[in-house]
């Protein structure tokens, strides 16, 4: 199975984006004053998950150990590149002003960055024409079909594996210990550019530890009472700068 695809230079995916970075591509975007949010999400972890089963062992990979409560978790933090509007390196003509510098996410789309998912052209940013048989072939049978392109994406996903221990410890650094539950939205930490590189460099120099304890944020009551129900802290919240929802809030306390 082949899936074609050649950019057409239309500049969508450059705008109102957040792109996730690794962590020093994070540093480098950080150190030109621009935006990098960290993002949270976690999941109940009982035991250490089907061994067989790339999903799980993906989550296991990408994440840290935690509790909420006495419950174990596992804590995926993403670091991520935020801007509202065109990227500030979005030329007039819709090249890119940092080219030979952009990140891989940026070198790799519209190809998904995790192992376990396919591509889905409805659910990019290209346009239809971006998506013809008579275009280049962008993957084949699930895999790039460009070998350097393969190299790339390999590397993105060996960093956000590579980069869990210090992200972490970056969590630690930011006092960050608020999570998502995994599928419900994201929990956001929103720091001044050269605040998050003094946590850096505090994080690489292992000043702190990764928070053991950590708070769910939840905007559905059913979900903060199921928590509750398990001792487990929990907060409601509404969507907006701290929270990004996958479904509209629940009708929150005045």
């Amino acid at each position: 199975m082949e899936l074609h695809f050649d950019c057409t230079q239309c500049g969508r995916c450059c705008h109102d984006l957040r792109l996730t970075l690794s962590v020093a591509e994070a540093q480098a975007w950080a150190g030109r004053g621009h935006q990098v949010d960290l993002l949270a999400e976690g999941w109940p972890w009982p035991d250490d998950g089907d061994p067989d089963d790339p999903v799980m062992q993906w989550r296991k990979a990408t994440s840290f150990p935690a509790l909420v409560g006495d419950v174990p978790f596992r804590i995926n933090l993403r670091l991520v590149a935020r801007h509202e509007g065109p990227c500030p390196h979005l030329l007039p003509d819709m090249r890119c002003g940092n080219y030979s510098n952009r990140p891989r996410i940026c070198r790799i789309y519209p190809l998904e960055s995790r192992p376990f998912e396919q591509v889905t052209p409805e659910a990019r940013k290209c346009p239809p024409e971006a998506w013809n048989s008579a275009l280049p072939v962008l993957e084949r049978n699930g895999a790039p079909a460009d070998a350097s392109t393969a190299a790339l994406l390999a590397d993105h996903r060996r960093t956000m594996i590579e980069d869990v221990d210090l992200k972490g410890r970056l969590a630690g650094a930011l006092g960050f210990t608020l999570s998502a539950l995994a599928g419900e939205g994201l929990a956001v930490c929103e720091v001044d550019p050269s605040e998050l590189l003094v946590a850096f460099e505090e994080a690489e120099e292992q000043l702190w530890a990764t928070p053991e304890h950590w708070t769910i944020v939840s905007n559905r009551q059913n979900t903060v009472d199921m928590l509750a129900g398990l001792d487990c802290p929990a907060r409601l919240i509404a969507a907006g700068s701290a929270y990004l929802p996958s479904f509209a809030d629940d009708r929150l306390p005045e």
